[in-house]
């Protein structure tokens, strides 16, 4: 009897004891509600996305044409900046320095050049009449020796050889007049066509030296491209700057006033997105308060996915379209934030 009953009893006296410790021990968890309420919109049909806040003129990052030590840095985070102000500038000695010696050669240039164009000099022709006088004085003295022996009628008071070289005396005679005229012809004619056009040649070359190393002195101090707002400052005096894209800019540059954002639209839901459609945006961890957008534009080139919300659920490998929307004036956001944004879709 007792075999026959006790056994289920006491399996039943088992069950109940762990039930009512399973009770027991279980937590009871009420339900708590989310810490930030998910974004919603006034439309039943939507398409979500992650926006990205930006410039009107999309974030700028400044960079370098060439590497250098940073001597200078002329702006901080926050501020506004005009067109062309400097931004930071690079060490110039050595250039300052090359600047000076191609200075020097433009002026010896134009020196030499400023001389054969006022060739020649008054004071100059003066005494080369004189050696054309000096030349012809010689003539008139060595044509009067020739006449005197002759006109010795008898040919023995003479030797032949003296004869020949009163003779050859006229004739050197000659010649230096007739090279002396000719060097004061070439000097009333003034310099030669040629050599100023090869000293006004040595002057050109010499400017572009000059303008080669100025526009190398330009290259190391960098200016504003837009007038805008220094988003981002990454650069200090005493850091060497090196040049091209970095994966950390130097400054991030926007215009400041109008923002957009720049919506990640999934490749699935980007045929169902009209430029006219209504658009809500909300900041990332706020969605009490809803922001109404304004289309710009499409980017024509699908890209990767980039701007990650870290959610389970989120698809990583996939492709978005961007689509530029614009955030009326006064809202209280920032260049850089994140916003859940919805769109009206059909």
């Amino acid at each position: 009897m007792l075999t026959k009953f006790g056994i289920p009893l006491f399996a039943l006296l088992s069950i109940g004891f762990a039930a009512m410790s399973v009770a027991r021990l279980t937590p009871n968890n009420p339900p708590v509600a989310p810490y930030a309420p998910p974004p919603t919109a006034p439309f039943v049909n939507k398409v979500g996305a992650v926006g990205l806040v930006e410039s009107s003129s999309e974030n700028i990052s400044v960079s370098l044409p060439v590497p250098g030590l940073v001597v200078g840095v002329g702006v901080t985070a926050g501020d506004h900046v005009a067109r062309g102000q400097k931004l930071f500038w690079l060490d110039d000695r050595d250039l300052r320095a090359e600047l000076a010696l191609r200075e020097s050669n433009l002026k010896l240039a134009k020196a030499q050049l400023t001389r054969l164009e006022g060739s020649p000099r008054p004071e100059e022709i003066p005494p080369a009449e004189a050696r054309v006088h000096e030349a012809e004085a010689q003539l008139s003295d060595a044509q009067v020796q020739l006449d005197l022996i002759a006109s010795v009628s008898d040919s023995r008071a003479i030797r032949r050889e003296d004869l020949e070289r009163r003779r050859r005396g006229v004739q050197i005679a000659t010649a230096k007049v007739e090279e002396e005229k000719a060097a004061l012809r070439l000097l009333k004619a003034g310099t030669w066509s040629k050599d100023l056009d090869v000293a006004r040649a040595q002057v050109s070359q010499a400017e572009a030296q000059v303008a080669r190393i100025q526009a190398d002195l330009g290259r190391l101090t960098v200016t504003s491209p837009i007038s805008g707002e220094i988003l981002q400052c990454k650069v200090r005096a005493g850091e060497y700057a090196a040049a091209g894209p970095l994966a950390q800019p130097l400054i991030l540059l926007g215009a400041s006033g109008q923002l957009n954002v720049r919506a990640d639209v999934d490749e699935r839901d980007a045929p169902r997105v009209a430029p006219g459609a209504a658009v809500y945006a909300s900041v990332r961890g706020d969605a009490s308060r809803r922001f109404p957008l304004k289309f710009v534009r499409f980017e024509p080139f699908v890209v990767p996915k980039k701007n990650l919300t870290n959610d389970a659920t989120e698809r990583v490998d996939t492709r978005v379209l961007q689509v530029v929307y614009a955030l009326d004036q006064g809202v209280p956001v920032r260049p850089g934030q994140q916003m859940d944004v919805m769109i009206e879709v059909k």
